[in-house]
């Protein structure tokens, strides 16, 4: 007798007892959400360390959640990599926005150095050289690092030692706004230095304009009129 070939279905992924629990498995890490601080349940320690307007106080985990609770608040820790949890009572939600509001403001704060470039040859001539160096002493006063370039042509190259000396005069007309951060230094036909901003100044404030006298009434003088 011809036995009939067995078509039995592949097991399904995930399988086993239970069912559909495989299927539930993949989907497990996507029950909760993932957050920058850990709060209420998903601090797991023992003990925490609550920060508070009184100071610091050392306490179990479960009486912190409960006192979180009767506030109507949310456990937060705070610092992370602790071996014992710092933590606050605050709302969750509000937490989050006062921190990025901070975070915005920072941002906003921050002063992006740029390198601002000033070429020049080495027979460059007084007024062009004072100019430019005028023109340092803005960048750098704004915060900016500035790298003075040199270029030598055909001949040039045989004075070399001139530019440095140039260059070296270059930063002593803008040395009160800069420190030297890179010395001269020839690179092929290019010579260059680098200075870095030793901070940026507050822009002058403009006096107020003093406000206008109010103008002197003068007496009106009464006229008598003649009998005719």
């Amino acid at each position: 007798m011809q036995q009939r070939p067995n078509f039995s279905q592949p097991p399904k992924p995930g399988g086993g007892s239970g069912g559909g629990q495989g299927r539930f498995n993949r989907f497990a890490k996507l029950r909760r959400p993932m957050r920058e601080h850990r709060i209420n349940e998903d601090i797991t320690e023992s003990q925490v360390r609550l920060v508070g307007e009184k100071g610091t106080e050392l306490l179990s985990t479960r009486d912190a959640l409960q006192r979180a609770r009767s506030q109507n608040v949310d456990l937060v820790e705070i610092t992370k990599g602790q071996e014992v949890p710092i933590v606050r009572l605050v709302d969750y939600g509000k937490f989050k926005f006062e921190k990025a509001k901070k975070e915005k403001e920072a941002k906003k704060k921050q002063k992006v150095i740029q390198i601002k470039e000033i070429k020049m040859g080495p027979k460059i001539d007084v007024g062009d050289f004072d100019r430019k160096a005028k023109e340092a002493i803005g960048f750098l006063n704004e915060g900016d690092n500035v790298k003075v370039t040199m270029k030598f042509r055909g001949r040039e190259m045989q004075h070399t030692a001139l530019g440095a000396e140039k260059l070296t005069e270059f930063y002593t007309k803008v040395a009160e706004a800069a420190h030297m951060d890179k010395k001269p230094n020839l690179e092929g036909r290019m010579m260059s230095m680098t200075l870095r901003s030793k901070g940026a100044k507050p822009k002058p404030v403009a006096p107020a304009a003093a406000p206008a006298a109010a103008p002197t009434a003068v007496p009106a003088t009464a006229t008598t009129a003649e009998p005719g």
